[in-house]
């Protein structure tokens, strides 16, 4: 079996406050993308997972594919070893949630191949287990999330028709160093009601990261003001950075940035 686990964008990222747990109550619009990885499953006689494409740092069994896999075969016994081929594209350390995405995809093609029949919400509950991001990519639509990020709702949003543009600038940012510049505060405008009118979302629709980021890493908030002036109607950086994505209404044009950023363009439907 093949899949195609995808990134997604924050459309917006509020950070209202320190819980107890020591994890942040949040509140973003996460937004399903057609930027890609390519995760193959097949039987085998012993576990084993394996990449390409992009480098992943850190231990095999801190992977959260490997970890998806060892959880469900914990608790069904009819979940036997398999064979992981995972060819890494979408950019590690950008606030895409390729990670999330790769483990959450692992679930779904391991309740489909053992025909272990977990429902969605299921699903979606072993996926939180894994990380914040991963119960999104279970439903994999647009959907507003709160708590720590593990609270969704799906939310009517099309951005269909619009050009993403997206552009990581090979600067890798863990979520311990960009929750450590942010100040959490309650907001005035609660995000549903900004996200109904898209014209207001250049003044409105804001990702808290981005004053402390860009403080720290400026060529990141060159990123945004180069797509601003490129014409885009909405740019901002995705979820704690350092991918920036630029929405506009016609394929934009004469965007030229260093050989070593990643970029990715696409009509979206």
């Amino acid at each position: 079996m093949i899949t195609f686990p995808n990134a997604k964008i924050n459309l917006g990222l509020r950070i209202l406050g320190k819980r107890s747990d020591g994890f942040h109550e949040i509140e973003s619009c996460l937004y399903p993308i057609p930027l890609t990885d390519a995760l193959e499953m097949i039987p085998s006689r012993s576990f084993t997972f394996a990449s390409s494409g992009n480098a992943i740092p850190g231990n095999e069994a801190d992977n959260l594919i490997v970890k998806a896999y060892r959880m469900l075969a914990a608790d069904f016994h009819e979940v036997s070893p398999v064979a992981f081929h995972l060819h890494k594209h979408i950019p590690i350390g950008a606030g895409l949630g390729g990670g999330s995405s790769d483990a959450a995809f692992a679930l779904a093609a391991l309740n489909k191949i053992f025909d272990l029949n977990i429902s969605d919400q299921t699903l979606a509950n072993y996926a939180g287990k894994l990380g914040s991001d991963c119960p999104f990519f279970i439903r994999n639509k647009p959907q507003l999330a709160r708590g720590r990020g593990e609270i969704l709702e799906e939310v009517k949003l099309s951005l269909a028709g619009n050009w993403l543009f997206l552009v990581h600038p090979a600067i890798h940012i863990g979520t311990a160093e960009a929750y450590a510049g942010v100040r959490p505060a309650p907001t005035a405008k609660k995000l549903p009601e900004v996200l109904v009118d898209p014209a207001s979302w250049k003044q409105d629709l804001i990702n808290d990261f981005e004053i402390s980021i860009f403080s720290k890493y400026p060529e990141i908030a060159a990123i945004k003001a180069q797509l601003y002036a490129a014409g885009a109607w909405y740019a901002a950086m995705s979820g704690s950075g350092s991918a920036v994505i630029g929405l506009f209404a016609e394929e934009p044009k004469k965007l030229n940035f260093p050989s070593g950023y990643f970029t990715f363009s696409q009509q979206l439907s």
